[in-house]
């Protein structure tokens, strides 16, 4: 499993999320707390929003704590909206088109979780990609074919009805020809401008997911940053935050309650 935080609020310094904190992500790359994988080392990535729509990104193989590049970045890039993620793969391999956040043109999207029995269903699920974003596939996992598979049910228009269908429609076809556990999501995706955070699982073990809200901002995460997990409230599973102008609120994030169009 991955590790990921998100930030939604007035101009921060990357490294306030991923370097200072006492359990920062760069300490979870080596020493995760809330997941079955301790260690998250195959790969990390960033993605940043500034004057422009589409987001700007970086991306590494090699593990989140031995980038001085990374360290740069975070030091001096300051943003209102940014995502990063460190990579445990669950299958597919270690490169830079398989590290988080995927994007495209102005949304990015980042997840922990799996899809049961990928390796079965992996060609169905690319079949589910509209012809005209299939050129965008560019990795093999399957949180980018979820991603996209979103983009065509019109992440544009509805991003969260749009991503309330995939997960659903997905997680039919794991049940159909996968194996257990047939969905465990746990994501983030924005367009600059909101940022949509939602718990999910067709057990009862959805991946963990957590938020803080500051006088300058909210933080989502995969576990919280620090030694004061009082302070962090837990997303319900079958939860979705959304966050925009420093508002936030919370809706029910049932994939079971959509049907396929």
């Amino acid at each position: 499993m991955c590790r990921w935080a998100a930030w939604s609020g007035a101009p921060k310094f990357l490294e306030e999320l991923i370097c200072d904190p006492e359990h920062s992500l760069i300490h979870q790359s080596r020493n995760a707390f809330s997941c079955k994988t301790q260690v998250n080392a195959d790969g990390f990535g960033l993605a940043w929003y500034d004057s422009r729509k589409e987001p700007c990104v970086y991306k590494d193989v090699r593990p989140a704590w031995a980038d001085a590049n990374l360290l740069q970045l975070a030091h001096h890039v300051r943003s209102p909206l940014f995502l990063a993620h460190i990579r445990a793969s669950t299958g597919t391999a270690t490169s830079h088109d398989n590290c988080h956040p995927f994007t495209h043109g102005r949304w990015s999207f980042m997840h922990n979780g799996q899809i049961g029995g990928y390796g079965l269903i992996r060609k169905r699920l690319d079949a589910m990609i509209p012809d005209h974003l299939y050129q965008y596939r560019t990795g093999a996992t399957d949180s980018e074919a979820l991603f996209l598979i979103a983009v065509g049910y019109g992440l544009d228009h509805d991003p969260v009805g749009a991503m309330r269908r995939a997960v659903q429609d997905v997680e039919d076809v794991a049940r159909t020809h996968g194996q257990l556990p047939y969905m465990r999501f746990a994501a983030v995706w924005s367009d600059g401008r909101h940022l949509f955070a939602a718990r999910y699982a067709s057990d009862n073990r959805a991946p963990s997911l957590f938020c803080r809200s500051f006088v300058d901002g909210t933080s989502v995460v995969s576990e919280p940053l620090d030694e004061a997990p009082e302070a962090w409230t837990e997303v319900k599973s079958g939860t979705i935050v959304l966050l925009a102008d420093g508002y936030l609120e919370e809706q029910r994030f049932n994939a079971s309650m959509v049907s396929a169009a």
